[in-house]
This record gives structure tokens, sequence and C-alpha cells, in this order.
């Protein structure tokens, strides 16, 4: 589907065969599992999946505002489309339609979202708060629910596109120079005491928090595949590099995986896909803490992607 410029285009693959992926996004209960930015949750009044059929339910929002809408479907072909309004209520008119596909290709579905607006100016403010509040979350939040329906695998997703083409981004992942200086939140400094970017290699991090703290960590990187893919296990530890437990006040899994994907959207513009699952072994607690921390992973990794963004604008 070609996007015009009244319109805004979200396109993930998730592993998962079409016919998965259309029940999580047509069953309720699935639905009330990922629907929404991180933090948000839904109740469904009511859903008739046919044309002409309405999708009746709340959005509710961290701090307690709902958010009522009404869904009207114009297009329902099961596994592969659907056409909608979205944004209605009884006092007010549709913010956009959408037109959803989803095309399986050897066990994998590609969904490929088009958000078409009144006016140019319509979609350009969307953009703009659809990044504020987080609402490309509800794609990732999708992932992460496939993979523990699918796989009953408990992991974190982020996904960011940048305005640079693959062989730049994947050098800000795999040049020790260019990683050091968006690691972490913002407000944070670190550096490398030393870097060994090869599979097989370690590199030691320190990170100075702005309280003042000094964190340490290790990378060991398990999979490097030039503008493709990186992979690596973390964990922090002290200054010698000796394993220390996770600086939070609860107990946290000892290692996470990290697998760092890189694809083309367009020419010049790279889609980045960050999963983070645990590695090892971990108690039930530990898992728990790790699930529970998404929402600050999500603000962590944004500002991370943040000062890559500022990096790529510098160029």
């Amino acid at each position: 589907m070609s996007v015009k410029p009244n319109e805004l285009q979200i396109i993930r693959t998730y592993d998962a065969p079409a016919k998965l992926v259309w029940e999580a996004w047509t069953d309720p209960e699935q639905v009330g599992k990922w629907w929404g930015p991180r933090g948000f949750s839904i109740t469904t009044k009511s859903k008739d999946l046919r044309v002409g059929g309405q999708w009746i339910y709340t959005m509710h929002g961290p701090d307690g505002t709902d958010y009522p809408n009404i869904t009207t479907y114009h297009v329902v072909e099961p596994h592969k489309k659907l056409v909608y309004d979205h944004g209605a209520t009884p006092d007010r008119p549709k913010l956009f339609t959408v037109t959803v596909t989803f095309e399986e290709h050897k066990g994998k579905t590609t969904m490929n979202m088009i958000m078409a607006l009144d006016t140019v100016e319509a979609a350009k403010e969307t953009k703009k708060f659809i990044k504020k509040a987080g609402g490309n979350g509800t794609w990732d939040r999708l992932g992460e629910h496939l993979e523990k329906k699918i796989q009953n695998r408990d992991v974190f997703i982020i996904n960011r596109s940048f305005e640079a083409d693959l062989a730049t981004v994947y050098k800000i992942w795999s040049n020790p120079e260019i990683y050091i200086r968006w690691l972490g939140p913002e407000g944070a400094q670190a550096k490398f005491v030393r870097a060994d970017v090869r599979v097989g290699g370690t590199s030691l991090w320190s990170m100075n928090m702005e309280d003042g703290n000094v964190k340490h960590g290790q990378l060991h990187y398990k999979d490097i595949t030039p503008n493709a893919a990186f992979v690596y296990t973390q964990n922090f530890c002290d200054e010698q590099g000796r394993p220390t437990p996770a600086p939070f006040p609860m107990s946290y899994p000892k290692s996470l995986r990290t697998t760092t994907t890189f694809s083309e959207e367009v020419p010049g513009q790279t889609r980045v896909t960050v999963t983070w699952e645990i590695d090892g072994t971990a108690t039930a607690e530990e898992r728990a803490n790790f699930l529970g921390m998404r929402s600050v992973m999500t603000e962590g990794w944004s500002q991370s992607f943040d000062k890559i963004d500022e990096i790529l604008s510098k160029r």
C-alpha cells in the first residue's frame, strides 16, 4: 500500500501465523492484554466484528483518565484485512480511518497499517501525539503477547524507526565510540573501561547517573551479523568486572539477553527492534519484577533512542 501525505504507516513483522495475529486483534479477551500504550488497559462493552458492526470500548490511562471509543468496521476479511473508523464517541466523529493487512510468509506475519486523516496537518499532529503518548508501544505489546501465547517467552520489545540508511544505523551499535554516547537514560554519562566488540568478546562499561551513583556492567557478544543483528547478554558488575546483583530495590534477573535487529523500511529509513529477555534461570519473583518494569524499560530505551536521533541529526 502506498502512503499519501495525509496518512501514517506502521509496519511490524511478528513471528506468528496470520490466523493467530488476527485472533489477537479480534478476540476481546486477547485484545485486553495488549491494546494501547504501556500502562493503559481497556474495557470492552461490545464487539460486533462484521461490516457495519462496532467495537465499543473504553481505554483507561495510567493517570485514571478514560478514553471512550467507538470503532466501526467497513471491511472484514478474516486473517487478511480490516478497514475501520477509529476514535469516534457518541459526541464526536471518527478521528481517522485505519486499513490494516496481515500477510503471512514462512510462518511470520507482516502487519501493514495505514491511518488516513482528513488533512496533512492532522496527520502531522497525530504523529506527534502518538509519539508523546507512547502509542507505538501498542504494537510492541502485541509482539510480547504473541511471544507469550505461542512460545511461552516473557520478553520486552521496543521499536524505533530512524531517518538514516541501514549501514549508518547499524554502525551506531557496532562502533563502541558511538555506542557509548547514547547508552543509558537521559542525564547519564557512560564510558567503556574496555571494549572488545566481537563474537566471544566482552565489554565493560561505567556509567555516572544523575543522582551521583555509579553503575558498572558487562556486554558479552553472542552474535554479530553486519547490518542485520546484534546480540549480547548483559549483567551488572563491579569495576573489576565481577558480577553483582542489579542495583534495584527488589530482586531482579542476574543476566538479560538483548537481541537487536535492523531492517530497511524504505531507502534512507531503518527500523530497529530491540528484544530483551531473561538469560538463564530466574526465580518467579525475579521474572515478575522483570515484567513489571516494562514501562521503565520503555522510558529508558526511548531516551536512548532520542540520543541516537540527536547523533544522526548532527551527521
